[in-house]
């Protein structure tokens, strides 16, 4: 079994990330974690609108953590990094976690942040990627429209947040959506054992996508739930 972080912020591309990407991929690496999914924050709060900065430079900096970390990667050996976002609209404070594209696919779709949930849902399925709703029940956030979503991330571990993941597990399991669960890692504490588990290693983030959507990420629900 291949162990993956699904859920990791760096210093670079996260304003609230405090570890640089190759320190974080060389604490993965060392922790025995096959992969890692870099999901940073990508929100008009923290990148900007079209009246800030012209898209180039705010996709510039979006990227800038993923292809530290995959440097890093390339480097150390023994880790693969992959490319996600944890995505925010405007019209609230819910946060979105999205797997399976590439860097062209920010060339093809600029300022979808500035859209909503049913804009990404679209966007998801003709582009095959798998759209999971991050801590849904932490404060200043509520389930989204479930009938749009693909998952719920039902484990959300990071130790300053109450993100009630019982809450969370519930809703994924009332609805029959796909389960994930990550460490939503920012800081050095933030490293435990928070973690999915795959049979095989992706090749590509869409075949890692394909994998999430078929559910077929393993979770130790014993571990976190008791």
């Amino acid at each position: 079994m291949k162990k993956i972080e699904l859920h990791f912020h760096t210093d670079e591309s996260s304003p609230c990330g405090k570890i640089k990407a190759s320190q974080g991929i060389q604490m993965f690496r060392e922790k025995g974690y096959d992969a890692v999914v870099i999901t940073d924050h990508f929100s008009k709060s923290v990148l900007g609108g079209p009246e800030d900065h012209p898209w180039t430079e705010v996709k510039e900096t979006f990227l800038t953590g993923y292809r530290n970390a995959k440097e890093a990667s390339v480097q150390m050996g023994g880790i693969r990094v992959f490319l996600g976002m944890e995505i925010r609209f405007p019209c609230d404070n819910n946060d979105y976690l999205v797997y399976g594209m590439d860097e062209e696919f920010f060339e093809r779709y600029p300022w979808l942040y500035m859209e909503d949930l049913k804009k990404m849902r679209e966007v998801a399925d003709k582009e095959g990627l798998a759209l999971v709703q991050a801590h849904p029940f932490r404060k200043g956030c509520f389930p989204g429209d479930v009938k749009l979503l693909h998952g719920i991330e039902v484990y959300n571990g990071n130790p300053r947040h109450d993100s009630h993941n019982s809450q969370a597990l519930e809703l994924a399991e009332t609805y029959h959506l796909v389960q994930t669960v990550g460490s939503d890692f920012h800081r050095a504490e933030d490293l435990g054992d928070v973690y999915g588990e795959l049979e095989k290693m992706p090749a590509t983030g869409q075949e890692l996508a394909q994998m999430i959507l078929e559910g077929k990420i393993f979770i130790h629900y014993e571990k976190y739930f008791g």
